[in-house]
């Protein structure tokens, strides 16, 4: 195989495409053949890296663990994402997006958000770009993720909640596409990971690939060469993986490990291990693994982080678990919260559960001493302190 990217027909491999209701199609159509017209013009390239700049605060720092590398036996660093301003990485994709809305000449815009992190990160930039903003969120989310509701609103954004299903992503994304059928002329839909419709995946992975941009440029000056061994990160929809191996992607060099949430375990019936218990299907636009019965219903994913409990998975993802240039390891709930006490009491950083997860996934991989492993920090805890803080460890 030549390459693990994307193809010109919005495909990686067997997985991505746009299938979507005529209603959809020049909403869709219009984005693809704009996407990347305006990336790609000098004056995109020149906001987004200013606001990155001084707005967002990147680069973020690459940081080399001193008790966690000795813990697990090689040179672990951690990709500061959640350093960055809403603390997430969220904000590098709203921001790129919210400017090409703005040059399609979109007036409102809406979002779908899980564990409110995307949620609030569109609603700052639509604040700072004085642009109606209203965001779905299920009602489960809304009540797990109280404190990030309160931030989009106070930011100006209109939070509904969403009732149907069990009330968590999957269904706030479902109300943000019925939105968009309804208003395709003046809005916009930033979507806040590499899922959906083509151009979607490719579009987010570009904009986030900015984490894997500044890990070579980091490592080169810390370790004399630009690549890893390997690169770890969570994956839910998939965008700060995406992000964190975009240019890596085809060197073999670096192995990819992506952990996805079990839940309460794998075969336990509560769990959103997409990419082992998934099979091809369509969700949200694009062919890709998802959670179903027999006759192909959408199956409740569970998880105790709010985002990662989604019953699909990016086309990218499902790409490279498919053909093994990933590995995927499942982490249950109790891996991830032990992993994000780990973290805080050995190098005084309050991971999100998120990002928790990608650390529980530490354990089950056995590094040598020399060993340079870089894992994607997507976001900090603040927001799931009520979670963590019900258990004790």
């Amino acid at each position: 195989m030549d390459t693990y990217k994307i193809n010109e027909n919005g495909f990686y491999g067997e997985f991505g495409g746009a299938y979507i209701p005529e209603i959809l199609h020049r909403c869709v159509t219009e984005l693809q053949s704009n996407y990347l017209r305006i990336m790609e013009s000098e004056s995109f390239i020149s906001e987004y890296r200013q606001l990155l700049r001084d707005y967002v605060g990147r680069p973020s720092p690459l940081y080399l663990t001193r008790r966690l590398s000795e813990r697990y036996n090689c040179r672990l660093y951690l990709k500061r994402e959640d350093l960055n301003h809403t603390g997430a990485h969220k904000i590098n994709n709203t921001i790129g997006q919210i400017l090409i809305a703005r040059r399609m000449g979109k007036t409102r815009i809406i979002a779908e958000t899980g564990a409110g992190q995307h949620g609030v990160a569109t609603a700052t930039v639509c604040a700072l770009m004085n642009m109606e903003c209203v965001v779905y969120m299920g009602k489960t989310d809304v009540e797990r993720q109280h404190i990030n509701v309160q931030k989009m609103e106070m930011l100006g954004a209109r939070v509904v909640p969403v009732v149907s299903g069990n009330q968590t992503l999957k269904d706030a994304t479902n109300e943000a596409i019925r939105d968009w059928c309804c208003n395709p002329s003046d809005t916009y839909y930033i979507i806040g990971s590499t899922v959906g419709p083509h151009p979607y995946p490719d579009m987010v992975a570009r904009l986030q690939s900015v984490i894997s941009e500044e890990i070579k440029l980091q490592l080169q000056q810390a370790e004399g060469r630009e690549h890893p061994d390997y690169i770890i990160a969570c994956i839910g929809g998939g965008s700060n993986a995406a992000g964190g191996i975009f240019h890596y992607i085809d060197d073999t060099r670096v192995r990819i490990v992506l952990a996805e949430a079990a839940g309460d375990g794998v075969d336990s019936g509560r769990s959103a291990a997409t990419i082992q218990l998934g099979r091809r299907g369509v969700i949200h636009g694009s062919r890709t693994l998802v959670m179903q019965t027999p006759d192909g219903q959408i199956e409740e994913p569970y998880s105790i982080s709010a985002g990662l409990d989604y019953p699909g998975i990016g086309p990218m993802h499902a790409h490279l678990a498919t053909t093994r240039r990933a590995t995927v390891l499942p982490v249950e709930d109790g891996e991830a919260l032990a992993a994000a006490y780990e973290l805080t009491r050995l190098e005084g950083i309050i991971p999100a559960l998120e990002s928790a997860h990608a650390l529980g996934a530490l354990h089950k991989i056995g590094f040598k001493s020399d060993d340079i492993v870089v894992l994607i920090l997507s976001g900090r805890g603040d927001k799931d302190l009520h979670t963590l803080l019900q258990y004790k460890f």
